[in-house]
């Protein structure tokens, strides 16, 4: 059965996207790593938030742009909306329905990570129990404002075990798992 992982690159002060969703500060970060090399083969499936999907690419401008990984993986891509399009990309599907959306992605998955990518939908996995490990990727700089790595008003405590720490050449890599 697939596991949900949330996996994200975030600046040292607990950012993963700029003010209006920039990503452009990610830009100079994204070079080959070997974390994220051995990752990809673990990955079955994407579930996507709108927001993430319609988002600012790191990878502006490269080879690899509008690519999950930045090209590196394949598949299919499971995105949560109110705003189904008429038309999709192959691989790609709009889906409204957050249970749904889980388990479709699921079901993609087979026995991989469905691998959780954008902040609201990564909230709405934590907040219903969905989340099995998280994956930071903790870049050396300092954005001062944007999407925070998790927000929940009011505050709340999940408890995170550590399962690996790792140096990527751009990155330090912290692997938890969720203590139920």
């Amino acid at each position: 059965m697939a596991k949900m992982l949330y996996s994200v690159s975030m600046s040292l002060d607990g950012f993963i996207a700029g003010a209006g969703g920039d990503m452009s500060w990610l830009a100079d970060f994204t070079g080959p790593d070997p974390t994220i090399a051995n990752l990809i083969g673990d990955v079955g499936s994407l579930l996507v938030g709108r927001n993430t999907y319609d988002g600012d690419d790191p990878n502006k401008g490269t080879e690899g742009e509008g690519e999950a990984f930045g090209g590196g993986w394949s598949g299919q891509q499971f995105v949560l909306t109110h705003r189904i399009p008429e038309n999709s990309p192959p691989d790609i599907h709009f889906v409204d329905d957050f249970e749904t959306a889980v388990a479709k992605s699921k079901a993609a998955a087979g026995e991989k990570y469905v691998n959780i990518l954008g902040a609201d939908v990564a909230r709405q996995c934590v907040a219903a129990g969905l989340v099995d490990e998280v994956l930071v990727f903790l870049v050396p700089v300092l954005i001062g404002d944007g999407v925070r790595l998790f927000d929940h008003p009011g505050g709340t405590s999940i408890r995170l075990e550590r399962l690996s720490v790792s140096e990527g050449p751009e990155s330090t890599n912290l692997w938890f798992r969720v203590v139920r």
